[in-house]
């Protein structure tokens, strides 16, 4: 008698597909990444001093960390800065990214113009083009038409909005939060294009058939937002979520510390100690964010 052949179960494919799906990292980790890894965490131990001949090393313990800690009299004062405004931007660029995905989603004349309008800026102001070429008129131009829009028209409208704020019975804090988002709506805007485009795509593949059902319940399109479009797109709200701190930690004044640090004063055991550090913190908010959102993720099998 034939032996039936074993199938597996939907969780057991589920689990090799994401096996699968992460094996061209884990291959980049450990042909890539895997050796610089040990050779940071080595340096963040030693001195080191350059030769003719290569590099020798000098085992100083916790010295570079106790230099990055309590001699250096900036890092901890940047790292704080750039994670207070992490904190800060983060529940703005998901909000605006999400505000302006469900309006491009919809049906309208002109969504393709709109959209070319709304990325167009994103574009910009990604510095893309402005770093193309440091020597060229219109990279110059890029740059400081986008100062002057973020640090004078903002910061002009902020002006004007907080005493209507604050006529209006607002807290001080609020408004002091509102006008800081309006200073840097320039840094939120450009900062949002990918979200934008994550939160578009989760927002089509969601089945008209669902609204289509809520609508003959009688619900109106705020219950439909928060029933229907809100618990379907909360693991994307998780991907952004991850992606923005991610991105927000990319390129601050704590990075050009480290770069100082290596490239510049030579002293590269503090310099990947500094990075550890950095390295640690922003670790422990993707764990500690990571876990307190995806309790309230709702996953549609």
């Amino acid at each position: 008698m034939a032996q039936k052949k074993r199938t597996l179960s939907l969780e057991r494919r589920k689990a090799r597909m994401g096996m699968l799906f992460v094996t061209p990292w884990f291959l980049g980790f450990v042909l890539l990444m895997a050796i610089p890894f040990y050779q940071s965490i080595l340096f963040s131990f030693h001195k080191l001093k350059v030769e003719a001949t290569g590099y020798s090393l000098d085992f100083v313990g916790w010295a570079n960390f106790h230099h990055v800690f309590f001699v250096d009299a900036w890092f901890i004062r940047n790292l704080t800065d750039a994670v207070a405004n992490m904190a800060l931007n983060l529940p703005l660029i998901i909000f605006f990214s999400l505000f302006t995905a469900s309006l491009l989603s919809q049906k309208f004349k002109g969504r393709m113009f709109a959209r070319a309008i709304i990325f167009l800026p994103v574009v910009l102001a990604s510095g893309v083009i402005a770093k193309l070429d440091s020597g060229n008129i219109l990279a110059q131009m890029i740059g400081s038409a986008s100062q002057d829009v973020e640090s004078n028209y903002s910061g002009l409208r902020s002006l004007e909005m907080a005493p209507i704020l604050l006529q209006a019975g607002m807290s001080i804090e609020i408004v002091q939060y509102l006008t800081g988002a309006v200073d840097r709506i320039y840094q939120i805007v450009s900062s949002s294009g990918v979200q934008i485009l994550i939160f578009l795509a989760g927002l089509q593949s969601i089945s008209p058939s669902l609204y289509e059902a809520a609508k003959i319940e009688g619900a109106t399109g705020y219950e439909a937002f928060w029933k229907i479009t809100f618990p379907m797109i909360s693991p994307l709200i998780l991907t952004n979520v991850v992606y923005t701190i991610v991105d927000s930690f990319y390129s601050n004044s704590v990075t050009s510390m480290i770069q100082d640090a290596a490239f510049t004063r030579f002293d590269f055991g503090v310099s990947a100690a500094m990075s550890w550090i950095y390295f640690l913190v922003i670790s422990v908010i993707l764990i500690l964010s990571t876990y307190v959102i995806s309790k309230r993720v709702f996953y549609y099998d």
